[in-house]
């Protein structure tokens, strides 16, 4: 059986990526930092482990537990989006065997810093750093690696219509669910390429400026 390793499953596009994986018969690991989140997943049939990504222990733990076939999937938020968990991710996962990982980050991360407004720099600038350091730390691992940047999240039905944009400045928004649905069929190719994506739903900027 396929197996995701996924850090972020207790709410957002983690929540929606465990959704859509189970309905396409995924077996799934998790990795949550609160209780409540726990209990929910385990009566869900999700392999749930209580802890935190900075938890050296429980990183390892949850990477034995998935197993060296497994891909890795990253959705980390808030804080724990900084790159220090991540890393710790990836140095875990490339002690332990495992070979793939999907990261997602955020449009302005790398090379597309330059495409945020100064607005956003002031806004949100020292995020984005900390999330480029991660995507930094996962391209010079020995991981098979893909990075998603979204645009702006929103909750809601998928709409179908995301797109992946290459080397390419885009700004927009996009369904979480749209999203989890891109990871999975990312994560179903052989390999993931290195692949580094910016992702939005380019029929949501239309309706976001009528």
């Amino acid at each position: 059986m396929r197996c995701l390793l996924i850090f972020g499953a207790s709410r957002g596009t983690g929540a929606q990526v465990v959704k859509y994986a189970q309905q396409q018969g995924y077996r799934c690991v998790a990795v949550v930092r609160n209780k409540e989140s726990y209990d929910y997943l385990q009566s869900l049939g999700v392999e749930v482990i209580l802890g935190d990504a900075n938890d050296e222990q429980v990183v390892t733990q949850a990477c034995s537990l998935a197993g060296t076939d497994c891909t890795i999937i990253s959705t980390l938020g808030g804080k724990q989006a900084n790159y220090q968990p991540q890393c710790n991710i990836i140095n875990h996962a490339e002690k332990q065997g495992i070979k793939r990982m999907i990261l997602v980050s955020s449009l302005g991360c790398g090379d597309s810093w330059v495409t945020l407004s100064k607005r956003a720099k002031q806004a949100f600038g020292n995020s984005v750093r900390e999330k480029t350091f991660a995507e930094v730390w996962l391209q010079t691992s020995q991981l098979d690696y893909c990075i998603f940047r979204p645009g702006g999240l929103m909750d809601g039905e998928p709409t179908h219509h995301a797109q992946c944009y290459v080397q390419q400045e885009v700004h927009g928004y996009i369904m979480r669910s749209d999203l989890a649905l891109a990871i999975l069929q990312r994560a179903a190719q052989p390999s993931l390429q290195a692949a580094i994506f910016s992702i939005i739903d380019p029929q949501l900027i239309v309706e976001r400026n009528k």
